[in-house]
């Protein structure tokens, strides 16, 4: 006997019991330990930070995480999956600045690193339980009783060590470049952390600034006259910018030498800009007086619009070629020239770009190209304005209103507007960046460009589109990794410089670190976080002077891309085990780690070991709210994980998120959509699974002993079909790491089990006086089960395994103790028939058309007809009709089905005695004259509908055998009497008697204008 079931059933609790029982029985842990001798299957963990509290977005990727480990292990392999924690980076250290309220890094050093740091460290554990609360809860399969943690000193030393190797080849520098710069956290940023921060909403000043030229400079005089130009009437350059704050910095305004400019006159002055772009500036009615190449413009030289000298800033000048400029003096008549740059577009502005190397990755190129002034140090690494200028102590953006005001009121504002354009902000504190000129430590990516695109190229995305798209690209467009960081909760930095004669030096261990001559600062226990390992020095190999570390922390980027090797402390040990799991066969994060973990990862597999990190990878959607809106405490529209858990349970939230959209979508997310899912997909699964246990049950069905049936119904024949192309599919789709296909395959399955098998094998299951057939019928409805729950097992870990151990379990207790320890199903081609499954779907979709027929002749379908005409697309489906002909007759409940021949659809069409229906080719006409003989079977039919009815209002079971009493109209108890064995097998009544009884369950019905009152009771014994 199996466990009775109920169909009202509440699978948060039955979760509960599962999760008890796979850690009573330690299931996971065998699931590995069982195929130890096994292929491996390894996965990477993207590391979360647990300073925060798991949301939504974090059981998506939770849960398809899960889902491949564990079809690969049930397909034979062995799969270990470690977790890990990321514990350091800004976003620990600005969560702990706002708990002390703290707002700059000299705060931070007042208040002491140490102090911070131990904050830091505290925080990032802050909510592990609540993460493995969680992760346990929604069936995530993963070792978090030894997880790698990337603050450890052994996670630490391992990146120490890939840096070494990496600086060792020449591929880590200090650069002077401009990088993008955070004011708020006080550090540079990589490419790919500016990319998470773009946002389209950028709201900026729109300003058209005139420089003025100085046409006492021969290059002016020779082209005014050349042109034919008054020299004593004041002349400018129009320029555009959305950065005002920047125009003290401008050192040069570049043209594009081969573009067309004009000189235009305007209230006593000339204006010259771009002669395409005048309409746009405002100056499309103003009299051209001249035209110029933009090349000649080159050499032209203007007014400072702020002169650096002036304000006591610091001035620098490259020497052409020059990696760096070096200082100058005070220059008087200070003026600066205009240059040719292919930078320079003519599709907004005015075709003269505004130029400032101390801010812009490609003005502090031309910098260096062309020998420009480099004005220095007047905006700080706050953002701040100092000097003498009339707006220091102004943040940046706060300044630009005073510089406008300021031009305006010199007679240098043209015009000035407001734009909103894209623009980068910190994806960490949402504080626009800044573009510094300043030195940063680099590792040199584009070194090894090639290796990384044809790297990308040996990599499963998906979806496929991310390998040519926005991964691809963002490799096409590669960048050397900025990877320091001027903070304090990090990596520290692994490099010493010395003070007296600058020879640096990289550490790769620490056993290299304590070998270093006059060892001195070394703290136990040792602790290789700041400010501790900046107290470590050593006397210079080059000099004998000291030896200092550089301050900077790394990325922590680099901490969670390091994984791989940092996990296993490699090489100092294990290297067996990094070696078995590199690379991995799978990841799988959202969308957004594109930029960042995934880059991380290969970027550092493709320097160290030349090959790609990981083989597939799973690239998710992001989850926005039901209306497609982005979910966020302002909005109100947070989901907690909790409130779904709690009331629909983690197979039905693990269904919606796998099923919904496929990988890399964006999904809409509510409690609605996961009751729907639930409805549709796992209550009907259940519903199916009840039914076959009660009805087993009652005939104490036991597959243990049950002979294998003689011969199957061909609806049996049909199912085992349907299943085996199933099991084939999932595999198919579950190799393809497409498990949103899979479960969409298994979810039609089901659709049709319940709406075609099931229904259609009711009286089998019930009341089949043939033992062979019910045999068949429970085997085959058995086989189906176990087999779903088996290919469930990934998908919906819960359901699948209270289904086998009831079913299968219970039945053979020498079975795996677990659904997850068995192996994945393998088709039986041999059961195909794929010509019967053709002739079924058209047997559904002639029941279908039957259904729609008496629905628009308003006849119900309990009512017999006598007939119904179909119309069919080939003799082929015609032929196949008869081998199915027996279900749509039943389905649609008439006594008959014709053919329409050839020739005679349009008479039917026109025939007022028939209902004519019509979808893709097929027609149904059905006859729509109700007998009274037809009547009276349709009368029969609606009276057993009624007694099923209330021998479940009464409390029966499904097997109780009653007594039926009725009185009332006489024509209805003449049908009673006329159909009396129809009426008696399909309710189990042994008796139908005409009288009241006392004790009975009575109801009144009213039918076909005749008034009739039914009572059962149940038979006693």
């Amino acid at each position: 006997m199996f466990k009775p079931v109920s169909s009202k059933v509440n699978f948060p609790e039955l979760e509960e019991r599962i999760i008890r029982f796979w850690k009573e029985r330690r299931i996971f842990q065998r699931s590995v330990e069982e195929r130890r001798d096994r292929p491996l299957f390894s996965f990477y963990d993207g590391p979360p930070t647990a300073n925060g509290v798991p949301g939504i977005h974090h059981v998506l990727a939770r849960v398809f995480k899960d889902i491949i480990p564990r079809y690969k292990t049930m397909k034979g392999y062995c799969s270990p999956r470690k977790a890990g924690w990321d514990t350091h980076g800004l976003p620990v250290e600005l969560e702990v600045e706002r708990e002390l309220g703290l707002t700059s890094k000299a705060q931070i050093e007042e208040y002491g690193i140490a102090r911070f740091n131990d904050r830091c460290r505290e925080s990032v554990f802050r909510y592990v339980a609540e993460w493995q609360r969680m992760v346990e809860r929604v069936g995530h399969w993963i070792d978090m009783d030894d997880p790698y943690i990337t603050l450890k000193n052994e996670y630490i030393e391992s990146a120490w060590w890939m840096l070494k190797q990496l600086w060792d080849r020449g591929l880590m520098y200090q650069g002077y470049r401009v990088t993008p710069h955070c004011p708020r956290c006080g550090t540079s940023l990589s490419s790919h952390e500016v990319s998470q921060g773009y946002r389209d909403d950028a709201d900026d000043p729109s300003v058209y600034v005139k420089f003025r030229i100085d046409l006492a400079r021969p290059k002016a005089r020779v082209l005014f006259g050349s042109l034919g130009l008054d020299i004593h009437k004041p002349s400018y350059l129009l320029a555009w910018t959305t950065t005002p704050w920047t125009l003290p910095g401008n050192t040069a305004l570049a043209v594009a030498a081969e573009a067309n400019y004009a000189v235009v006159a305007q209230g006593g002055e000339y204006i010259i800009m771009a002669e395409a772009l005048l309409k746009a500036a405002g100056l499309g009615e103003a009299p051209v007086v001249a035209r110029v190449l933009g090349g000649e413009l080159v050499g032209v030289e203007y007014e400072p619009l702020f002169d650096p000298f002036r304000y006591g800033t610091r001035v620098e000048r490259f020497i052409p070629g020059s990696p760096t400029p070096v200082l100058q003096p005070p220059v008087e008549g200070l003026r600066y020239p205009v240059i040719a740059a292919d930078f320079v577009s003519l599709d907004e502005g005015t075709g003269i770009v505004h130029t400032a190397p101390s801010f812009g990755e490609v003005d502090f190129e031309a910098g260096r190209e062309q020998g420009l002034y480099f004005v220095r140090d007047y905006v700080n690494l706050q953002g701040n304005i100092e000097g003498g200028y009339p707006f220091a102590g102004k943040f940046v953006k706060e300044a630009d209103p005073l510089i406008v005001a300021d031009l305006g009121s010199r007679g240098l504002l043209h015009r000035s507007g407001r734009i909103v354009h894209t623009y980068p902000f910190c994806w960490r504190c949402d504080t626009p960046l800044l573009y510094y000129a300043k030195k940063s430590w680099y590792l040199k990516t584009t070194a090894v460009k090639e290796r990384l695109v044809s790297a990308n190229l040996e990599i499963n995305w998906v979806p496929e589109h991310i390998k040519y798209g926005r991964f691809g690209d963002w490799l096409e467009n590669n960048v050397d990794w900025a990877l320091s960081r001027e903070r304090y909760w990090g990596t520290p930095l692994n490099i010493w410089q010395c003070s007296a004669c600058g020879h640096r030096q990289a550490v790769g261990s620490l056993e290299e670190l304590r070998s270093q001559p006059g060892l001195s600062g070394v703290e136990e226990p040792l602790d290789l976080h700041r400010p501790f390992v900046d107290r470590i020095t050593f006397h210079c190999p080059q000099c004998g002077g000291t030896m200092y570390r550089e301050p900077e922390v790394l990325d922590a980027w680099f901490d969670s891309g390091a994984m791989p090797v940092a996990q296993w402390h490699y090489p100092f040990e294990n290297q067996e085990a990094f070696h078995r799991e590199f690379p991995a066969d799978y990841i799988c994060e959202a969308v957004d780690q594109t930029r960042g973990w995934f880059y991380s990862l290969h970027a550092e597999a493709v320097l160290l070991f030349g090959q790609p990190c990981f083989l597939n990878c799973i690239c998710l959607g992001h989850i926005v709210d039901a209306k497609g809106e982005k979910m966020s405490k302002s909005r109100g529209n947070v989901i907690d994980p909790w409130t779904v858990l709690n009331r629909q349970g983690a197979d039905a939230l693990r269904w919606y998120l796998i099923t919904s959209v496929p990988a890399g979508n964006v999904i809409r997310f509510s409690v609605d959509l996961v009751d729907e899912a639930l409805r549709k997909f796992l209550l009907t699964l259940w519903n199916v699974y009840s039914f076959f246990v009660t009805y087993a049950n009652i005939d104490r069905f036991d597959p243990a002993s049950a002979a294998p049936p003689p011969e199957l119904a061909e609806l049996d024949r049909w199912l085992l079909s349907e299943l085996n192309q199933l099991v084939a599919e999932v595999t198919r789709e579950m190799d393809a790491y497409n498990p949103t296909e899979a479960g969409r395959r298994i979810e039609g399955f089901v659709g049709l089990l319940s709406n075609w098998y099931v229904r259609r094998s009711r009286r089998r299951f019930w009341k089949s006086e043939n033992d062979a057939d019910k045999l068949a019928a429970y085997t085959t409805l058995y086989q189906c089960l176990v087999t779903l729950a088996k290919l469930l097992a990934p998908l919906t870990p819960f359901v699948a395994e209270e289904i086998y151990q009831n079913l299968v379990r219970s039945a053979f207790p020498q079975a795996e103790e677990s659904v997850h320890l068995t192996d994945f199903p393998t088709p039986d081609l041999s059961l195909v028939d794929e010509a019967l499954g053709q002739d079924v779907r058209l047997a559904m979709r002639l029941s279908s058309l039957g259904r729609a027929a008496r629905s628009k002749a308003g006849i119900k379908i309990r009512q017999p007809l006598a007939r119904a005409y179909v119309r069919v697309r080939s003799s082929r489906e015609w032929e196949g009709l008869q081998r199915v002909k027996s279900q749509v007759v039943d389905e649609i409940n008439v006594k008959d089905l014709v053919l329409i021949e050839p020739g005679r659809l349009d008479d039917m069409l026109n025939d007022p005695a028939l209902t004519v229906v019509e979808e893709a080719g097929y027609h149904l006409a059905l006859e729509t004259e109700i007998t009274p003989e037809l009547a009276a079977e349709g009368l029969a039919r609606e009276l057993v509908h009624r007694l099923q009815t209330m021998r479940r209002s009464a409390g029966f079971d499904i097997a109780d055998y009653i007594y039926t009493y009725y009185q009332g109209d006489e024509g209805l108890k003449k049908v009673i009497r006329e159909f009396a064995d129809y009426i008696k097998q399909e309710t189990l009544s042994r008796e139908l008697v005409e009288a009241a009884a006392e004790g009975a369950y009575w109801e009144k019905h009213r039918l076909h204008g005749g008034e009739i009152e039914l009572g059962v009771r149940r038979v006693s014994g």
